[in-house]
């Protein structure tokens, strides 16, 4: 990896940057320091008058350094706080103490007039009651496993959320960079300028179609994973750069990599609702597990409110047992959050090549005809999902699921 070289914020000497504290973001960009010296120069020369503002690490809020209490040093880093509030938040979690604790504990002590710290709950806690279901504004198209659909869910909901008329932002938090190359974009300016180099949503978005915006990525995403692991607030990078950009947008729709990251994690803390597509077949199955045991710890280890919307059947063939059986048992564990199956056909798998939507590559198909559901389904109030009436219903009622499928289920969902 070649050396990056900046100047010296300070001095104005060239340097190249070798350790983390050398590069610190301030508003509307990166600031560079040679040395530490140089790093406690910066906020001490001129006090409120030029004086750079530093992010909170906290809150993330931009303030200019005036006491010495809003400069602490935690795990070997120095950290900054805007507010003593803040200051006791990094304090906390330097000892240890999780952010879904230190939400839990802030909120027995404002219900019972009592410091959240002396009334904190000992030993495990239980989760909180799965929210109701709602309909969604960011939807994190979500799995573990591999090739089971999702960047394809992932371009067609956001191009069919769009094509009814509202503006769409899709974000690519996947390396392999697949999003772009399905609509066509280019990455030149891609979510890794974004998250790093801060550079504004803007300025990095791609419009794709009349209402469509991309925000595409490439390999350059695998590096920002060394960013994010070196940031207090790591899980919220994400929604703290978006934050002011995805209120612009009716819907964000985020194509999530099949791996359990601090990317992945950043992705799920900027949504309000999952959308998980499960291939039709039984370790699909099995792998439901894992992401419902990761949204159970978004909410609770994180503090952040999130929810299933939807379990998506993909690669659905009427014709095979296996995804007879697989569908009863998604409909039998997940009920009204078991949407409308995507039927398999090879019109799904040529799309990405001519750089189209399934809409306008192969209009009146059965996966136009699918992700049109998916779409309306969207859009829609969260009703339960009909019994199917089209060729979907047709077959003849599947069996009683296998035991394997059976068990598969009752371990995800225990």
């Amino acid at each position: 990896m070649s050396a990056i070289r900046e100047t010296c914020s300070v001095c104005g000497e060239p340097f190249v940057v070798t350790f983390r504290y050398q590069m610190e973001e301030r508003a509307g960009g990166f600031a560079f320091f040679c040395s530490q010296a140089c790093l406690d120069r910066s906020h001490s020369e001129h006090p409120g008058a030029g004086a750079a503002a530093v992010a909170c690490d906290a809150c993330a809020k931009h303030f200019v350094v005036s006491l010495v209490s809003q400069v602490l040093y935690t795990g070997g880093r120095r950290r900054y706080a805007c507010s003593p509030a803040c200051r006791t938040q990094l304090v906390r979690e330097a000892r240890g103490v999780r952010l879904g604790e230190i939400a839990a504990q802030e909120g027995q002590g404002a219900d019972g007039g009592q410091d959240g710290a002396a009334s904190a709950p000992t030993g495990a806690r239980a989760a909180p009651p799965e929210p109701a279901p709602r309909a969604p504004r960011r939807i994190a198209v979500f799995n573990h496993k591999g090739g089971t659909g999702k960047t394809t869910t992932a371009v067609n909901l956001a191009a069919g959320l769009a094509a009814a008329g509202h503006r769409v932002l899709l974000l690519d938090t996947d390396s392999q960079g697949n999003v772009g190359v399905s609509l066509g974009a280019s990455a030149e300016r891609s979510l890794y300028h974004v998250l790093v180099m801060g550079l504004r949503v803007a300025d990095a978005v791609q419009k794709v179609r009349p209402g469509l915006d991309v925000l595409p990525s490439n390999e350059t995403l695998a590096a920002a994973e060394l960013y994010l692991a070196g940031r207090q607030q790591r899980d919220r990078v994400l929604a703290q750069r978006l934050s002011d950009a995805v209120d612009q947008y009716d819907y964000v729709v985020i194509d999530c990599s099949p791996s359990l990251s601090l990317m992945n994690q950043n992705a799920l803390v900027l949504a309000d609702s999952v959308l998980v597509p499960v291939a039709c077949d039984y370790l699909s199955l099995v792998g439901v597990r894992q992401v419902l045991r990761t949204v159970r710890n978004v909410n609770t280890l994180l503090g952040h409110p999130i929810q299933i919307w939807g379990v998506l059947p993909t690669f659905y063939d009427a014709r095979a047992n296996i995804c007879a059986e697989a569908l009863q048992t998604l409909r039998q564990h997940f009920g009204p959050r078991c949407l409308r199956p995507i039927r398999a056909t090879t019109k799904l798998k040529e799309a990405p090549a001519a750089a189209r939507p399934i809409f306008e590559h192969a209009p009146g198909s059965h996966a136009d005809e699918d992700y049109r559901a998916l779409v309306e389904r969207v859009l829609g109030d969260g009703q339960a999902e009909r019994p199917a009436t089209t060729a979907v219903a047709l077959v003849a009622p599947p069996p009683a699921p296998a035991t394997a499928m059976a068990t598969a289920m009752a371990m995800a969902t225990a």
